[in-house]
């Protein structure tokens, strides 16, 4: 029986191994050195597609001298098989810490590239994968097609904290955030200024709010802007040197809201909403229109029942 079930494991892996070759799945990662010991890997600014795989999410590794910390594991089996050899290339040093920064899929479902005691994030996030991660595995099959071939969701086995974590030589301070999701992880390296924000931060692309809080989101944003870093690692879009895409993704958010409230207090049915033109200073930004579009059918019914509730106060 047991003779059964590894020659069953090894001829899924061979064939898993065959169609990503067959079909030439080469997410082409390439690691672009930001930092000492830093490197980054920057995805695409597009919406997921089989076109791109999956690929539209910045990771990052960190090489110290107790091991590479991996900063998400990206969007596949494949993303993260590929993620590993990248970081070979750079490094004989093995992987010791995979932090998820949040539970989309894009952040983690390459989790299972890696040994499963390295895997490590928020309760929180965690706690999304548990529930939501089979879900959302699901959806990225539909989006992305064959990339996702052999990948299935696997959440962390090491719950993080706010507060510092010591890795060899580099100090890093960890900090527990929401908004964006209910659990949304930055990292400060202390010792290089490099701040990972993951998708508390966009740059120069919409901002993504399927699980978003806009005034908790906001806090987060003014805690990363007070940091002392040096360089900004977003969670999509270009690394950059100043707090710039901070404060343009503070003005989507900002105008995302007041685009809605003030929708909803004027009655406004959803075709109207969709309908709202988008400033310049925000139709420039990466897939806008397609973004706006899902922010309102997420967002939209609750600024609706809000203007409902008062409107029904100012009555009585």
């Amino acid at each position: 029986m047991k003779r059964t079930a590894r020659t069953l494991t090894a001829l899924f892996a061979l064939g898993w191994a065959l169609l990503l070759a067959a079909a030439d799945m080469d997410y082409g990662l390439a690691p672009e050195q930001i930092a000492p010991d830093t490197w980054v890997l920057t995805g695409r600014s597009e919406d997921f597609s089989p076109r791109n795989g999956g690929n539209i999410v910045n990771t990052a590794f960190v090489v110290t001298s107790a091991g590479v910390l991996v900063i998400d594991s990206g969007p596949s089996r494949a993303y993260g098989e590929q993620l590993r050899r990248a970081i070979a290339r750079v490094t004989d040093k093995p992987v010791v810490l995979v932090v998820d920064t949040h539970h989309h899929p894009d952040h983690f479902l390459g989790n299972q590239a890696f040994p499963r005691e390295t895997l490590a994030a928020l309760p929180g996030t965690r706690h999304g994968i548990d529930t939501e991660g089979s879900a959302l595995n699901e959806n990225m099959y539909r989006l992305v097609g064959d990339w996702m071939a052999g990948t299935e969701p696997v959440a962390p086995t090491r719950a993080l904290a706010a507060g510092p974590l010591q890795l060899g030589e580099h100090r890093f301070e960890l900090l527990a955030l929401d908004g964006h999701t209910d659990a949304d992880l930055a990292i400060l390296d202390r010792s290089t200024g490099v701040l990972f924000a993951g998708d508390l931060v966009f740059h120069d692309r919409a901002p993504t709010t399927p699980h978003a809080r806009l005034d908790a989101w906001q806090a987060a944003l003014a805690r990363l802007e007070a940091l002392p870093f040096t360089r900004l690692v977003p969670g999509h879009g270009p690394v950059a040197s100043d707090a710039a895409p901070i404060r343009q993704t503070r003005a989507w958010l900002r105008w995302l809201d007041d685009t809605l409230r003030q929708a909803a207090e004027a009655g406004l049915d959803m075709t109207e909403v969709l309908a709202q033109p988008l400033p310049p200073e925000h139709r420039r930004l990466a897939v806008s229109e397609a973004e706006y579009r899902r922010s309102a059918g997420q967002l939209y019914p609750a600024y609706e029942q809000r203007a409902l509730e008062g409107s029904g106060k100012a009555t009585r």
